[in-house]
């Protein structure tokens, strides 16, 4: 199914999938590297060919519901993962808008993932980065929310993403899952569609919050005064 942009222009198939992250084991397990996380599991899920070393990274070829595709994990440190992804789109042949980024977003909570056509990297070295070797903004986004520091952490926000996930490894599982079942719908049908339906609050969900305001700004009930006895009114 052909999907348009916001701006009414058909989407173009996308062929290069980024996980976005800092290289080695000491690493691994942080939020800063959801995006890694979640490419390695797209990679499980698609039946991937071997990883080779390519375009500063480790790189395999997939074959999507679209065509032929490239899943890429950066081996530089994050604040230069553009110096693996332009060259890897250049070689490719790729469109920035057929590039998609997986990356972690202090601003979502812990378990929300989101998707985004092009826009600011919202200080995110990484993003930043990735426009610098692509020449634009204009790629597609996995937003992955891995929330803001909780009040007993002691460290700014550089040190929250570069340390491990707290959550049980459940949560952390299901995380990835979302992440890879949206990416799955974006490859398929579009990113347009894919936010379309990953975005929606669930059935009764937002009639049930509708009810919740109304009843937040209902007046209260005049009551009895203290001491009164309702069944002796009118004696």
């Amino acid at each position: 199914m052909t999907t348009t942009t916001p701006s009414g222009e058909p989407e173009r198939a996308i062929r290069l999938v980024v996980g976005l992250g800092n290289p080695g084991p000491r690493y691994a397990g942080t939020r800063h590297n959801v995006g890694v996380m979640v490419l390695h599991e797209l990679a499980r899920r698609l039946d991937s060919g071997r990883p080779a070393t390519r375009f500063a990274g480790t790189y395999r070829e997939a074959r999507g519901p679209a065509g032929p595709l490239g899943l890429l994990v950066p081996q530089t440190y994050m604040n230069e993962s553009g110096r693996s992804v332009g060259p890897a789109a250049g070689s490719l042949h790729v469109h920035p808008d057929q590039v998609l980024v997986i990356h972690d977003e202090i601003d979502l909570p812990f378990g929300v993932v989101r998707g985004k056509r092009g826009g600011g990297t919202g200080g995110h070295n990484g993003l930043r980065s990735v426009e610098q070797g692509l020449g634009s903004r204009e790629f597609l986004r996995i937003r992955v929310g891995v929330g803001r520091q909780t009040p007993d952490f002691r460290g700014d926000e550089a040190a929250w993403v570069l340390a491990n996930f707290s959550e049980p490894r459940t949560e952390i599982q299901a995380l990835i899952g979302r992440a890879v079942t949206m990416i799955e719908s974006t490859l398929a049908e579009g990113l347009e569609a894919a936010i379309a339906r990953f975005h929606a609050s669930p059935p009764g969900v937002r009639a049930r919050q509708r009810a919740e305001r109304r009843e937040a700004d209902a007046p209260l009930e005049p009551t009895d005064e203290p001491g009164s006895d309702p069944a002796a009114d009118g004696e």
